[in-house]
């Protein structure tokens, strides 16, 4: 279960910088999927760029740019590191 003061990375702006904490994903085939995918504990990404219709959303993640579906996204918790917006 994760703590209270972490968030869903789906619930993240866009320009927000976010740093992974967790993983909560029983399903081992997408649990694979992100971790190679470079969601992994510890590493920071970027909130670029939303949908229009707000799914999916695009990030960037070890200088590449990934899109993932709001229901992959709300398994992948941690904390914002800072909003380049402002």
């Amino acid at each position: 279960m994760p703590s209270a003061k972490l968030q869903r990375l789906s619930e993240a702006e866009e320009g927000a910088r976010f740093r992974i904490e967790q993983l909560h994903i029983e399903d081992k085939t997408m649990k694979r999927r992100l971790l190679d995918l470079g969601f992994v504990p510890g590493c920071e990404i970027t909130v670029l760029q939303k949908s229009p219709l707000g799914d999916p959303t695009a990030y960037r993640v070890s200088n590449t740019t990934i899109a993932l579906r709001k229901e992959e996204s709300d398994y992948i918790y941690g904390e914002r590191i800072r909003d380049d917006n402002k």
